[in-house]
């Protein structure tokens, strides 16, 4: 990427911005090669879920992501150049992608801000092959036409163009002046109170027999195909109005503050949102995290009853070795790259809303040889989302669940121009498509399961989501 020492506000004006354009446009012919041009401004505070909901079109993809305990929040829209993969190379060729865009990319303005400069918002589906009547395909990034993002006190703003060797200039200079003047001072659209909402009216259908499947897997697992195998639930929905994926998510971001709050939309009026307790790998300065994160418990009513819960966990057998295979997948696979990995001995608790969960952060300086998107495509599926042997439960999942999970337990995230970013494991997840939603909800198979005990895990997991779409 190159990076011009220029900033846009010192001398703006529509004229400048054409003639800076221009110079563009120059080198795309010069070098035969259109280039990205990506123009970041530091901008008052703003809140970008609320701009994302103030611009929001069916019709445009978008892509948001949050940690709101830590102020961290990344929304885009539009698309300036986007790449589509399959199979078992696209981690490699969504990369690939990125470095061909950025080796011919310009970025001016506040590049070195938290969140400056081009961001690949980038989505994996479960499986390498695109599955019949899926949402989305098998592995897509793109860069978003402009993109709002808060890091704590500070906002950042970045307008995304494709410059071509026959660009109208004056065409692409008034779209980023717009876009300029609108994040400057920008107005939230107002949304009508009396809008009606989906209330207690709705349908509900299973898909597929969960009971049953759980069935079917403890007996391959005790004839030794696997160890363990996580089997999703899938409930499909039906309200009487069509669902602002949006506005959902608000409600789940607010429940949710440690959670990854996410949506991403394809474009064709089809939302992917959730509230995922799940980090798949986070890259910063040199600095790789990731975590385990398997076994399951309810919240108790009182403090009591919560702390007793939470011990069970924490001596549950069954559970301990749920997470256990977990960590020695994680920490056994990142150790083929070569890094050396830290983490606890002993899990510790992470407590939601509605369950509570073991938890063994991991992290590990990354070697400079090693990119980010390697380290994805050696973690996912995490055997959380999975099974263990990974290529023996894998085989039998799409047979036992009997539906396409399409990204649900794929890996979502972004990466930036300087390598870093951060993707999670889209869990505790919905797909919303006007009226309807398919509601997603898994729980890991090993020897101790009953199909009792693993419905009622589901079903606990469900609540939240369910609850925000019917609220």
């Amino acid at each position: 990427m190159t990076i011009l020492p220029l900033h846009p506000a010192n001398n703006a004006s529509p004229e400048a911005l054409e003639a800076f354009l221009a110079q563009c446009r120059a080198a795309a012919v010069k070098d035969g090669h259109a280039k990205l041009v990506s123009i970041s401004l530091a901008v008052g505070a703003l809140d970008p879920l609320a701009v994302l909901e103030s611009i929001f079109e069916p019709g445009e993809p978008h892509f948001y992501a949050e940690r709101p305990s830590i102020e961290s929040a990344i929304a885009g829209a539009e698309v300036a150049v986007a790449h589509e993969a399959h199979g078992p190379d696209r981690f490699a060729e969504i990369q690939r992608f990125i470095d061909e865009t950025l080796a011919h990319t310009i970025a001016v303005g506040d590049v070195e801000a938290p969140f400056g400069g081009p961001h690949f918002f980038t989505a994996f589906a479960f499986q390498n092959e695109p599955e019949a009547g899926g949402a989305f395909p098998a592995a897509r990034a793109f860069v978003p036409r402009w993109q709002v993002a808060r890091a704590g006190a500070t906002t950042t703003a970045v307008a995304n163009l494709l410059v071509t060797a026959d660009a109208d200039l004056a065409l692409l200079a008034q779209r980023v002046w717009r876009a300029h003047g609108k994040f400057a001072q920008f107005r939230y659209r107002e949304t009508n109170p009396a809008a009606p909402t989906a209330g207690p009216e709705f349908s509900t259908r299973e898909a597929g027999d969960y009971r049953t499947a759980v069935t079917r897997a403890l007996t391959r697992l005790a004839a030794g195909e696997f160890e363990k195998i996580v089997l999703a639930r899938a409930i499909d929905l039906t309200l009487p109005q069509p669902l602002h994926p949006l506005r959902v998510l608000n409600g789940l971001r607010q429940l949710f503050p440690d959670c990854y709050a996410f949506s991403l939309a394809n474009g064709r009026g089809q939302s992917f949102i959730g509230a995922s307790p799940e980090q798949l790998v986070r890259v910063s300065k040199g600095t790789l995290e990731t975590a385990a994160l398997a076994g399951t418990t309810g919240r108790g009513v009182g403090a009591s009853e919560d702390a007793a819960l939470g011990a069970a966990l924490l001596h549950s057998e069954k559970d301990l070795r749920e997470h256990r295979f977990v960590v020695d997948t994680i920490t056994g696979r990142l150790a083929q790259l070569g890094l050396k990995l830290e983490f606890a001995a002993q899990p510790r608790l992470r407590r939601l809303a509605n369950v509570q969960h073991l938890h063994t952060p991991i992290r590990a300086a990354l070697p400079e040889n090693v990119r980010l998107l390697q380290t994805v495509g050696w973690l996912h599926p995490t055997p959380a989302v999975g099974g263990t042997p990974m290529d023996a439960a894998l085989a039998w999942i799409p047979a036992l669940e009997g539906f396409p999970r399409g990204l649900y337990g794929g890996a979502i995230g972004w990466v930036n121009a300087r390598g870093g970013g951060e993707f999670f494991v889209g869990i505790r997840s919905a797909l919303v498509d006007g009226a309807t939603a398919r509601v997603y909800a898994g729980a890991g198979i090993v020897a101790g399961s009953t199909p009792e005990k693993e419905f009622a895990e589901t079903e606990l997991k469900f609540k939240a989501m369910l609850g925000a779409l019917c609220a």
